[in-house]
């Protein structure tokens, strides 16, 4: 034991070494903040925030914290084993203001926070949301359900619904034409007596009755 005593100045620099070397390794396999955070979808009790990811990294999860500013609300969301690239904010306080950060999440831990959203609940009354946004290039946006028919939509309809109409006067007109002539053939066969042979004998007795085949050019 005593022999191993003088080692041990110089094996504390090599557990040194290492352990920053892990520490260095740990924070490089870390993802990058998401980038091009925005709301949408924006009602008073409800939004949606969508984010992307740098390309070339391993993301298997993320986390969202959210907070009512002037008031209680904080929630984190969290999900892993996912490539989902937004999420719905439920249980929102109408005409409040509100924050939010996303986080990736890879296989060493999370990455730093992405950049801080402001967004603001409609009113229960309103029905187009009115866009706000942070300083910068984080956007808030709202979508209306409800979006009245373009002309162009409008003439779309009104042309498959003549094409249709054209379509039915045309077979009502050809199945009138088919029944007429059905209707003048049958007299005719009606008044027919049997043929008789050159001789001036009857023949029909012995020949069998052609089938009479009526063609009609449509």
């Amino acid at each position: 034991m005593a022999s191993l005593m003088p080692l041990s100045p110089y094996l504390s620099p090599t557990v040194l070494l290492l352990v920053s070397c892990d520490l260095g390794f740990v924070r490089a396999d870390r993802p990058p903040s998401p980038v091009n955070v925005t709301v949408t979808h924006l009602r008073a009790n409800s939004a949606t925030v969508s984010w992307d990811v740098p390309e070339g990294n391993i993301v298997i999860g993320y986390s969202i914290s959210q907070q009512r500013q002037n008031g209680p609300g904080q929630r984190v969301i969290r999900e892993v084993n996912t490539t989902t690239r937004a999420c719905a904010l439920w249980g929102l306080a109408e005409d409040s203001d509100y924050t939010v950060q996303v986080r990736s999440i890879g296989l060493r831990g999370e990455s730093p926070p992405g950049p801080r959203v402001h967004f603001r609940t409609l009113k229960g009354s309103d029905r187009l949301p009115s866009n706000s946004s942070s300083p910068g290039d984080i956007t808030v946006e709202g979508l209306d359900g409800e979006r009245p028919l373009q002309t162009g939509e409008v003439v779309i309809i009104v042309v498959v619904l003549l094409m249709w109409a054209a379509v039915i006067g045309l077979f009502c007109r050809q199945y009138d034409i088919i029944k007429d002539n059905d209707s003048n053939n049958n007299p005719k066969e009606k008044g027919k007596g049997p043929e008789q042979s050159p001789q001036g004998r009857p023949v029909g007795t012995r020949q069998k009755k052609s089938s009479s085949i009526n063609t009609i050019d449509v």
